[in-house]
């Protein structure tokens, strides 16, 4: 069973009511983003509120905004932001981003992700988990790519992580509808293993693509000096993950 909070260098998620619990994923997106000179940031679906959070420990000039469709989960993560260091800049909305892009007339220097990507799963046996987990329950490619679009600011970037082949799929579709991929890192369990996620960071320009590679665990199962290296600033003890 999940702990019902889960703590970080500087802060704490808890997460007893929220449906989608701390992973490795949202914990990888939120490091590896890149949010220089970042004024306002956006999270899409954020759950626990936990990439937010890494948000605004990165981010020390930022606002950060964070959207969910689901009121337990809005609820979770604004009760994440009040007990954090940087409440007055964490700011929680119970919206769809349908609804947030239609509404909203602000631009973004940052959009993050880490979005429900089951396309072609099979339903969890959960509703909130179920909608927390599949795209196509309330979120389309077509709309999160048109919301992003919207939303980013002329120089903005969007980070997201994948699985690999939605992550294909996700990349094709959002490169030929002026979403440009800048930046994509491979991510490996191991470095035999076939890549697992793609972290992704897409602007409204066309640029040269960096392509890198990330390998979590060596082969004895303890993690790479990569991946220690760039959850450092967060994580306690890498044995809490």
């Amino acid at each position: 069973m999940p702990h019902a909070e889960f703590r970080f260098k500087q802060f704490i998620v808890r997460q007893d009511k929220c449906a989608m619990k701390v992973g490795t994923d949202g914990v990888l997106l939120g490091a590896w983003a890149a949010c220089n000179n970042c004024k306002r940031v956006l999270d899409i679906g954020t759950g626990t509120g936990l990439i937010a959070l890494m948000m605004a420990q990165k981010c020390p000039n930022a606002e950060i905004f964070a959207i969910d469709i689901d009121s337990v989960a809005y609820r979770q993560a604004n009760e994440n932001f009040g007990f954090s260091p940087w409440s007055s800049r964490l700011h929680a909305l119970h919206e769809s981003l349908q609804q947030f892009a239609l509404l909203s007339g602000e631009k973004f220097d940052l959009i993050i992700s880490n979005p429900p990507f089951f396309m072609d799963a099979h339903p969890a046996s959960n509703e909130a988990r179920n909608v927390a987990r599949h795209m196509d329950e309330s979120l389309s490619i077509i709309e999160l790519c048109e919301g992003v679009k919207k939303l980013l600011s002329p120089d903005g970037k969007f980070c997201v992580i994948f699985p690999y082949r939605e992550g294909m799929r996700f990349l094709e579709y959002a490169s030929a509808n002026n979403l440009f991929i800048e930046r994509i890192t491979k991510v490996k369990t191991k470095v035999e293993k076939q890549e697992k996620r793609l972290l992704m960071e897409f602007g409204l320009t066309h640029k040269q693509t960096v392509e890198e590679e990330l390998v979590i665990q060596e082969e004895d199962l303890s993690f790479t000096q990569q991946y220690i290296d760039l959850t450092a600033d967060f994580y306690l003890a890498l044995g809490n993950r």
